[in-house]
């Protein structure tokens, strides 16, 4: 399977409108990929927070419409990063997993919001729910930039069947040595593979690191950028996750339990 995560440049002097159709060109440059991933809140900025309310959007909102549109065009499954979603009085975090026709598969609303440098906290309502879905191009499981930092959550995402982990991100500097150990930790230990997309550029004066990475079930990176715009590209044979679970213990011989 072909993999494209596609680690944007987020710019101040874009308007929502602008992002959206980069994106969309952006998509187009990674036609060939069976799987595209896209940043978080990649169509305002993570940053924006006074934004945040201005700019929510419910799942049939024009970001995710335009993204799902152009997924039908490519055939593509792609990980349409986060929005901030309006639901029912509330904003969530929230991540949007589209099908190759364009159709929503499933969202996951991010569980652990950030408060070191970050307003999430007073502006957003954490998700509950631990999503890992069942598709023709292996088991999926997502989760949103701080949550790398908990690995409870992906062990009981491996437990509800994960094969492959997407994170979308938008992750700063200057935590880089922390990025890339858990972005490999987090599949090392649960035997997956995992994709992360996160942002590049400025935003309100903070400095995306980038470093978008595809790591294999052994906790290897495969594919991984620096810290300016790019397409990170690598195939992956998901049939791989159970012939190393197979072959290597850790998981069989876990003593305590999530």
């Amino acid at each position: 399977m072909k993999v494209a995560s596609l680690q944007l440049n987020i710019s101040d002097d874009m308007t929502k409108q602008d992002r959206i159709q980069y994106t969309l060109n952006q998509m187009e440059q990674a036609s060939d990929a069976d799987l595209i991933l896209l940043p978080e809140v990649w169509n305002i900025g993570y940053f924006s927070f006074n934004q945040y309310g201005e700019q929510s959007e419910t799942l049939n909102g024009p970001s995710i419409s335009a993204v799902a549109e152009k997924a039908d065009e490519l055939n593509s499954y792609v990980f349409a990063g986060s929005i901030v979603e309006r639901l029912e009085g509330e904003l969530y975090n929230t991540s949007v997993m589209l099908d190759n026709d364009g159709e929503i598969l499933d969202t996951y609303r991010k569980i652990h919001l950030f408060g070191y440098g970050s307003a999430e906290t007073e502006i957003l309502t954490p998700g509950e729910e631990i999503v890992v879905i069942e598709t023709e191009i292996g088991n999926l499981g997502f989760s949103t930039c701080y949550d790398l930092r908990f690995p409870e959550l992906f062990r009981k995402m491996m437990k509800k069947g994960a094969e492959i982990f997407l994170v979308t991100s938008g992750w700063p500097f200057p935590r880089l040595t922390n990025w890339t150990a858990l972005n490999q930790a987090r599949a090392a230990e649960n035997i997956c593979y995992l994709v992360s997309c996160n942002c590049a550029g400025e935003n309100q004066g903070t400095q995306f690191l980038g470093h978008s990475m595809i790591v294999d079930p052994w906790g290897t990176p495969i594919a991984s950028s620096d810290h300016q715009e790019r397409i990170v590209r690598a195939e992956i044979d998901v049939s791989k996750v159970k012939e190393i679970r197979q072959e290597f213990p850790p998981l069989k011989d876990r003593v305590l339990e999530v």
